[in-house]
């Protein structure tokens, strides 16, 4: 039974950060309940080896993403972004917040994969690609030992014709899973909430994608998705709230972040703590990469997710352990937010029972600070990024505010940037111009 709005003041005797969340006032809540990895991993439904067979499955689909997506072909074929040193972004975060932040400062440049540009690659296009191995193996046009360039021929496109893919989405997963899908051949429905971005909307319909507008939020496209692709037997519907497969798509982004920083020689150990901040919309591309971080690094990897203060979904499901029985509407916020990507109401149950219980904890952020960041390292660094990739910057000051300079002194930060490299130029503009206006204003107001 869902949270009654009758009962916000009871919540908020019991959880005294709903008080700060209503107010919308920039929070960092610390996960009193923290488990140790190993202890929790024992009662998790996926394990490491799901995360290899993902791994698996990505390698053996290489050659058919270089042969069908040039940009892929430096990479041969794998969807990977770089991970970078901004430290000139650091000492402007130094400079404007008065704080000495502790260790390197790292930016992950997912807004940089290639395709579409944002995290959501990594899930959407997996869970895509599997389901397409899926069919392919049921009805013996394919075998694991293949060449899997074949799925780039007409007869593989005239069979995946009869099938429709359906998700619902806020832009960025529904982009990936409108590439990806009409490019092997699927018919292709997205649901798109009414904080979706008009350009990536123009950019799925170009595509050959079908675009369904709701005036509603995130929760309802993916409710009318779900329920429309239900009545047709043909038809697959992505389900970014409990997808095990996006989960496990995400997660392999760990993996191959180990053998970065090793190359690096960034060190990680109990004395050399990895602090990785990620913005958080429902919750599963987050929860896959922080999933697949404590694969590799158990308690060494330090976790926290990023939400805007107008749509702290996940945040509020983990501190008073409701997950996705509670909404941010539930206490009155209106999940309005320029973070188009992170315009969730209600989190996914899932990720949260299965995520929650090793997470460090969850800050929330303004619009205005997301577009302040924004400006800051368009200037500091010369990278562009959409306003819900900002989200993570704000976390190497927050966690100086929360620990200790001892735990801190060894630390390396981790900034996911999570998308930007597709946004049209006008709209960069209009971003890096809002940014410098509230920059201002943070100023005078100091």
């Amino acid at each position: 039974m869902e949270i009654e709005k009758y009962d916000v003041v009871r919540l908020t005797e019991t959880f005294p950060v709903i008080k700060e969340l209503i107010q919308l006032t920039e929070t960092c809540w610390m996960n009193p309940n923290k488990q140790s990895f190993q202890l929790h991993k024992q009662k998790m439904p996926l394990t490491e080896q799901d995360v290899k067979d993902a791994e698996s499955r990505l390698d053996r689909f290489a050659p058919y993403l270089q042969n069908v997506f040039p940009e892929t072909k430096e990479t041969k074929g794998i969807i990977e972004s770089p991970l970078i040193a901004i430290p000139t972004m650091k000492s402007r975060l130094e400079s404007r917040f008065s704080q000495q932040i502790e260790g390197e400062l790292l930016l992950k440049c997912d807004h940089d994969l290639p395709i579409s540009g944002s995290i959501k690659a990594r899930g959407g296009i997996y869970e895509i690609l599997k389901y397409a191995e899926d069919l392919a193996i049921k009805h013996n046009m394919l075998s694991f030992e293949d060449d899997y360039r074949k799925f780039d021929s007409e007869k593989f496109r005239l069979f995946f014709q009869q099938y429709t893919i359906a998700v619902g989405s806020t832009g960025n997963l529904g982009l990936n899973i409108g590439i990806i899908s009409a490019k092997l051949g699927f018919q292709v429905t997205v649901h798109m909430s009414a904080d979706a971005k008009q350009w990536k909307k123009d950019l799925l319909r170009s595509k050959g994608v079908t675009v369904i507008e709701y005036t509603d939020d995130y929760s309802k496209a993916v409710e009318e998705g779900r329920k429309q692709s239900s009545l047709d037997p043909m038809c697959y519907f992505v389900d970014d709230e409990n997808s095990k497969h996006l989960f496990l798509g995400y997660a392999v982004s760990a993996i191959r972040l180990k053998k970065q920083l090793a190359a690096m020689k960034v060190k990680v150990d109990k004395n050399h703590p990895l602090f990785v901040y990620l913005p958080c919309g429902v919750g599963g591309g987050p929860g896959g990469v922080a999933f697949g971080l404590k694969l590799m690094y158990g308690d060494d990897v330090r976790c926290f997710f990023a939400e805007p203060t107008h749509a702290p979904c996940m945040l509020l499901g983990l501190a008073t352990n409701l997950h996705d029985k509670i909404s941010v509407q539930d206490i009155g916020l209106d999940n309005i937010t320029e973070a188009d990507g992170l315009a969730v109401g209600r989190p996914s149950g899932f990720v949260g029972q299965v995520i929650g219980p090793v997470l460090e904890g969850s800050y929330t952020i303004s619009d205005d600070e997301m577009h302040r960041l924004l400006a800051e390292l368009a200037d500091s660094e010369g990278i562009e990024l959409e306003p819900s990739a900002l989200a993570g910057m704000m976390g190497p000051v927050m966690t100086n505010r929360q620990l200790s300079r001892q735990t801190l002194e060894h630390a390396t930060h981790i900034v996911w940037a999570t998308g930007g490299s597709m946004v049209p130029l006008a709209i960069k503009k209009e971003y890096y111009e809002k940014g410098k206006l509230a920059l201002r204003s943070f100023y005078n107001a100091t």
